[in-house]
């Protein structure tokens, strides 16, 4: 599985590192990616999801039954 949030789809984006003397090497900057365990009452289970600390607060905000009939809807989570 790729590093992408499953919520969100946010994945590693790329850069510059600047040194001392200002030379540019390429980067990346990851994406803050958790495994979070979920109780979903509406399938009665847990799931585990692959998500950002911003994917976090979206299902604290919306509710873990929304963004599973979303993300089921997308196709993007198989249960």
């Amino acid at each position: 599985m790729s590093k992408s949030c499953q919520v969100l789809g946010t994945h590693a984006s790329y850069g510059n590192s600047i040194s001392h003397s200002h030379k540019a090497t390429r980067r990346r900057f990851q994406a803050n990616l958790q495994n979070k365990r979920y109780w979903v009452p509406s399938l009665g289970r847990h799931i585990t999801l692959q998500v950002s600390a911003k994917g976090i607060k979206t299902i604290d905000r919306r509710g873990i039954d929304s963004v599973v009939a979303t993300l089921r809807a997308q196709g993007t989570l198989k249960i």
